[in-house]
């Protein structure tokens, strides 16, 4: 009987997209696509009463500038949006860096850096990579390259002050920064996912890495990086908005104080979201202390700001888009999710089978997959090693994922409930769709319990670390994973309604993979 009710579901949730998506025809601007560039915009519909309309892809249209409190309120007006004091006036404090961001450019920040590296030798060894070209770079007469003095950058005004807003989960937050974004006018932006933006960067000092000479006996290379690959990053963008900015890895807090003097000191403009105020980033975490020096540079560099209005508007008056989340308790839950899966795969030109991914050299391999479309387990995405590369690549494959026997997870499961979080952000960035079989309620699928396992006993012993200091450690860890996991329990609540998996619908009608 399970079947042909959720076939009956599926096809009336169908019918009822279809239904919306045509009274909307009239009014509704599909703006999103030419204003974002690369951007996710989660408030991408958004309906006019003034604005002329079309039902074309916005590709097709020019975007003309606008001007990001008008833009704000319009939605308002008409509906889209819910009015917020505390929203409006961060609204209003973008819009002045909107405004500054017309005329600004960082290339008279960027500083040429040497491609060499030194062997106690002192001899210098050029790298097989060559660095990117450096606007202000000149070459002299006899063939040598001219690179401003410290004193001569000391002496230009400072780049435009960025953003650090920050508050609870579900305030308006992505949505203030994504339209932000939208509204800069400048093809030099970038706006990225923190965990993606921190792989890319790893992926660079890995490539860097590679092209340095082969270390021969006695011979010792000392090379940086870092800096080269911020000042990359400078020549590519002048303005850098990061959502969900987070550290809670040790190597990240290490290269994250580097990495952005660099950043700042090329001119680049950082625009972030973040449910931690800076003071309280990496708190308790190992050898924070040497993070600190990047909590005053980023306090000093941007305008720190409280979006914390109560509310959590990801779960405030939503229209589900049917039944997305089961229980394993359930009668009938799996065989529900059967007749659901095989209702999306009979749209797929594909057949039901295996399917392996390649991520940086390795295999992810899936079991059941069907075109767009895979059934995973819990253990299958989150028991293994796996990460935010394994995740984000396989939202280039996949528009709707099934995640089966997701079970409460204790402290004793840390490993398994930082990939969970992962796993949802990272589907939540690239608007995929989820349909979820657990043990219980999101909302109770975090039990703050299990206490402390070997693996934790035996981190600590090799560290050293015992008293307060342990106490501290094991602190920071089940904080972060309880401060993530609201995040995640806010996101599975967006992710049900209807204009989620409205908005994943128009990603499966273009081309995934």
């Amino acid at each position: 009987m399970a079947a042909p009710t959720v076939v009956a579901t599926v096809s009336g949730c169908v019918k009822l997209l279809l239904r919306a998506n045509g009274k909307k025809a009239k009014s509704a601007c599909w703006r999103a696509g030419c204003c974002a560039g690369t951007g996710s915009m989660r408030w991408s519909q958004h309906i006019s009463p003034s604005s002329p309309c079309c039902s074309q892809p916005p590709a097709a249209q020019p975007c003309p500038p606008r001007e990001m409190v008008g833009l704000y309120d319009r939605l308002v007006r008409c509906g889209t949006l819910r009015g917020d004091v505390h929203q409006r006036h961060v609204a209003q404090q973008l819009a002045r860096l909107q405004h500054t961001m017309k005329t600004y450019s960082n290339s008279t920040y960027l500083r040429p850096l040497s491609s060499t590296l030194h062997s106690d030798d002192g001899r210098s060894h050029p790298t097989l990579d060559k660095d990117p070209p450096f606007v202000p770079a000149e070459t002299k007469a006899d063939g040598s390259i001219y690179r401003p003095p410290k004193q001569e950058l000391a002496s230009l005004s400072p780049p435009p002050k960025g953003f650090y807003i920050y508050g609870d989960v579900g305030t308006g937050k992505t949505m203030l920064m994504d339209m932000f974004y939208s509204c800069v006018e400048t093809p030099r932006k970038k706006r990225v996912h923190f965990n993606g933006f921190m792989l890319d960067i790893h992926e660079r000092i890995h490539r860097r890495k590679q092209s340095l000479p082969k270390r021969t006996l006695g011979k010792l290379f000392t090379y940086d990086p870092i800096s080269p690959v911020a000042v990359e990053i400078g020549n590519e963008t002048c303005l850098l908005c990061f959502d969900e900015f987070q550290v809670s890895d040790v190597a990240d807090a290490a290269v994250l104080k580097q990495l952005f003097r660099a950043l700042l000191e090329s001119g680049v403009v950082v625009v972030a979201t973040s449910n931690r105020p800076p003071d309280d980033l990496y708190k308790n975490g190992l050898q924070r202390d040497t993070f600190l020096p990047f909590i005053d540079m980023l306090k000093e560099r941007c305008h720190i700001i409280c979006l914390d209005s109560g509310t959590d508007y990801r779960r405030l008056d939503r229209v589900a888009a049917a039944r997305r989340f089961y229980l394993t308790c359930e009668a009938g839950a799996e065989a529900t999710l059967d007749a659901l899966f095989e209702e999306l795969a009979f749209r797929q030109k594909s057949v039901t089978g295996p399917r392996t991914l390649s991520v940086l050299g390795r295999d992810v391999n899936l079991q059941k997959t069907c075109g767009s479309v895979a059934d995973c387990t819990f253990n299958e995405l989150c028991g293994k090693p796996l990460g935010a590369s394994d995740y984000l690549e396989m939202t280039k494959h996949f528009h709707t994922v099934f995640v089966r026997n997701v079970p409460r997870l204790t402290l004793s499961m840390k490993d398994q409930a930082r990939r969970f979080t992962t796993l949802i952000d990272t589907f939540y960035d690239k608007k995929v769709r989820v349909v979820l079989l657990a043990a219980a309620p999101a909302e109770q699928l975090f039990v703050l319990s299990g206490g402390a396992d070997e693996l934790d006993r035996q981190l600590l012993d090799d560290l050293g670390l015992s008293g307060q200091a342990a106490e501290r450690l094991r602190f920071f860890t089940a904080q972060e994973e309880l401060f993530a996991f609201r995040r995640t329990v806010s996101r599975l609540a967006e992710m049900q309604t209807e204009s989620y998996w409205r908005d994943g619908g128009r990603r499966r009608e273009s081309p995934i993979c």
